[in-house]
């Protein structure tokens, strides 16, 4: 179990990661950020040409975020700098304003959405929004990575086979792929089938070499040992090099109200892609993740970026799974990724000149594969079959609707199955089973002794506007059904953690329901800040101080004294 970061380690958790670094974690972070490095620099800069700017540019824009998120970033495994969605996002905005400010202002553009995207998440960090990351559960994290890992599949057909894919959607991306299927380029079909195999084979072989690293560097060496752009393989070719200048933008005649809903789509997109994908990584190792140290983070590194001529950035799933697969066990990966970028841009990009396409973009289908986790939806469908829809339907979001839209979806449902079981929880009647302490549910114990005349009743769940009819039918119902007289009803609220208005008066009329049939209503185990919003509304003086209860058993014997002070006899199965 990770230990939670404080004092000034809590605005610093990569410093305070890296302050305890182990030397065993060194050699995966080295492979990790070498493999990552091969895999991003192609990468960024293919988005930075899906923006509308020169391909150096998407180097210049990983390398402040690279460096930033490693010491500000919640997660020890989460790779930021540009990524598909949020490319996709600021190339439709910039082509909106771009027509309203001039084509030549492009880049000066794409920079001043990098820092508004940042101001965006900084006000969100401000006000305490990351609590917002808390509705994605379980089953909408597992969907939507293996929504995100089929999306990187279909965004690698053309690559692999060296077809030009129309569409704006994966289902016509998929079928301008299977159209155009004969006219595949067999020698880059040949060349990309060969290396996932091998990354396929290294992984199940030997799992702990660094496969993707090793793949990579063979297919470049068959390409330039056997000359194989003579068939047609497409390579990286050359890579530019410089280093970006700080440059502040100038908003000039941009409307800040046509920049601003792009803004926060973008912003709102590149969170839930840092938070799902941070989230899902850091289950496997038992960590956790700060979901508003994130919007720190990423607001932080997309001002940054923004004012060294990038553009927005978030976190990119295939280059985090590159990374974990290699072994990647803190940012110290990310740094080794970020010095490597440095190196090409400074002298090292004829290195990368021989590296095929193709086996980029096996990389990538590699590494979508470890998204779809099989195991944990056939765990999930074990559980609950609920959860198992839930999961399939955020894929299914995410794949019909863009990524925002999907997680909107998924996130909704996710809060329509917790009201759905909240409105109708277990519930309970208690009683003593003989040789265990405490009191228990009658339905767990079918020997379980209740006391005459008393019912005590548990109703699993908060109380609220959504529960409140639900909880006085099944209470009543539990009187209605007992087995002898009632006297007294004990509402044992040791589950009842929250309270709405409309549950007070739902409690307030099952006791003069109760009362008027001639059956004290008392309770037990009231929380203190329940206490509290019951005193406010004046029913803890309607009921009385001496029907309210610390614990069962006092709860238990007041009723045996009210029972011995009206009948004369105390009730049998009465703890002595």
């Amino acid at each position: 179990m990770d230990e939670r970061p404080h004092g000034w380690e809590r605005y610093l958790p990569g410093v305070a990661v890296l302050r305890r670094y182990e030397k065993p974690w060194l050699r995966g972070d080295l492979l990790a950020g070498i493999t990552v490095a091969a895999y991003l620099i192609p990468q960024v800069m293919a988005y930075a040409v899906i923006v509308g700017l020169p391909s150096v540019v998407g180097l210049w824009a990983i390398l402040l975020p690279l460096a930033i998120y490693a010491i500000l970033g919640a997660s020890r495994q989460l790779s930021v700098g540009p990524e598909a969605s949020t490319a996709l996002m600021t190339a439709a905005g910039i082509g909106t304003l771009v027509g309203a400010v001039g084509p030549e202002r492009h880049a000066e553009v794409a920079a001043i959405f990098a820092i508004a995207v940042g101001i965006v998440c900084l006000a969100g960090w401000v006000l305490r929004l990351g609590f917002l990351a808390a509705l994605l559960s379980r089953p909408v994290l597992v969907g939507y990575m293996a929504g995100i890992g089929v999306l990187m599949i279909v965004s690698q057909l053309g690559k692999v086979t060296k077809l030009k894919l129309t569409g704006d959607h994966p289902a016509q991306e998929v079928w301008s792929f299977l159209k155009q299927l004969p006219q595949a380029h067999l020698p880059t079909v040949a060349l990309s089938l060969v290396l996932l195999t091998l990354l396929f084979l290294a992984r199940r072989v030997a799992p702990r070499a660094p496969g993707p690293l090793i793949v990579l560097a063979l297919g470049a060496a068959a390409v330039a040992l056997f000359r194989l752009q003579r068939f047609g393989l497409d390579v990286i070719g050359e890579v530019p090099a410089g280093l970006p200048a700080p440059r502040i933008p100038a908003l000039g005649d941009i409307s800040l109200w046509a920049l601003l809903p792009f803004a926060v789509g973008i912003a709102v997109v590149g969170y839930s892609d840092n938070v799902l994908t941070g989230r899902a990584f850091a289950a496997k190792r038992r960590e956790s993740i700060d979901a508003s140290q994130e919007l720190l983070a990423l607001g932080t590194a997309n001002i940054a970026t923004g004012l060294f001529q990038g553009f927005p950035v978030s976190s990119s799933s295939s280059r985090t799974v590159l990374g974990d697969a290699a072994g990647s066990r803190t940012q110290l990966h990310s740094l080794v990724a970020l010095a490597a970028v440095i190196a090409v841009l400074l002298f090292a990009g004829p290195l990368l000149a021989t590296f095929p396409t193709a086996g980029l973009g096996a990389l990538v289908i590699y590494a979508a594969t470890r998204l779809v986790d099989v195991a944990e939806i056939k765990r999930i469908a074990r559980f609950r079959r609920s959860e198992l829809i839930l999961t399939l339907v955020t894929v299914v979001a995410v794949l019909a609707f863009d990524i925002l839209i999907g997680i909107g979806i998924a996130i909704a449902l996710s809060i329509l199955d917790l009201i759905r079981r909240i409105s109708n929880p277990h519930d309970g009647v208690l009683g003593y089973v003989p040789g265990v302490a405490g009191m228990h549910d009658v339905e767990d114990y079918p020997h379980a002794q209740q006391v005459p005349g008393l019912v005590v009743y548990r109703y699993d769940s908060p109380l609220f506007f959504a529960n409140a009819e639900n909880f006085l039918t099944r209470a009543e119902h539990a009187v209605v059904t007992a087995e002898q007289p009632v006297h007294w009803f004990l509402l044992n609220a040791e589950a009842n953690t929250e309270w709405d208005l409309t549950a007070v008066d739902t409690l307030e009329l099952l006791r003069e329901n109760l009362e008027s049939r001639g059956i004290v209503f008392a309770m037990a185990r009231v929380k203190q800040e329940t206490r509290d919003q019951l005193e406010r509304t004046g029913f803890v003086e309607r009921l009385g101080e001496s029907r309210m209860f610390a614990t069962l058993p006092t709860a238990v014997q007041g009723y045996a004294q009210w029972h011995e002070a009206t009948f004369g006899t105390t009730p049998d199965g009465v703890p002595g």
